[in-house]
């Protein structure tokens, strides 16, 4: 049986628009090329889906512009967000996030980009709850037999999340702070090829 449960107590993961922060040069025109919409995960995962959900609905109001999307994994969205920070500030290069962009700066040493001052906030794209799936192996059933479970096995339980920082990462600490069990943590580009890894008999 294939476990989902309910794992972010605390809030909702948040996806929101941001822009860099010199954008308002942008010309009356606009826009009169495509549109690139940078999600700082993998393919597949779900800040992609919503910013590809989003790209679509965008065509139209934009006056059937093109809209991309353009995965840029890594660091626990960093990489994606610098680039965004460093791109031409006309209103042509957007970043979907969550709240990792808001973490990344107290997790993260050394920082390219300075929050919040390298971007504008557009708005919230969407809200939606974080969950812990576990393979159909898993022998557990229910959460009160998955605590168990976890708790004899502590440090050799595997607990994926989508980088340093990212929501899946910070909600994973979350859920160790909760049970007062210390879990091994795996970062990855994204949520995607967590799942795939998963499905392939990770364990």
């Amino acid at each position: 049986m294939k476990l989902t449960v309910q794992f972010c107590k605390v809030g909702k993961v948040m996806s929101m628009l941001l822009i860099t922060s010199a954008a308002c040069v942008a010309k009356a025109e606009f826009p009169d090329k495509p549109v690139t919409l940078v999600v700082p995960f993998a393919a597949g995962g779900p800040s992609d889906k919503i910013a590809r959900d989003l790209a679509e609905a965008l065509r139209k109001p934009l006056g059937g512009q093109t809209v991309i999307v353009d995965n840029v994994g890594g660091a626990g969205g960093t990489i994606g967000a610098n680039k965004v920070a460093k791109a031409n500030p006309d209103g042509y290069t957007l970043l979907v996030h969550h709240i990792g962009i808001a973490t990344a700066p107290a997790l993260y040493r050394k920082l390219s980009f300075r929050m919040p001052d390298d971007f504008e906030y557009l708005g919230l794209v969407n809200e939606a709850p974080s969950t812990l799936i576990g393979s159909p192996s898993l022998p557990a059933n229910t959460f009160p037999e998955l605590r168990k479970w976890m708790a004899e096995r502590k440090d050799k339980v595997n607990l994926a999340h989508a980088g340093l920082g990212s929501a899946s990462h910070l909600c994973g600490l979350m859920l160790q702070s909760a049970l007062q069990i210390e879990l091994t943590t795996v970062p990855y580009k994204g949520t995607a090829p967590a799942m795939t890894d998963l499905m392939g008999g990770a364990s």
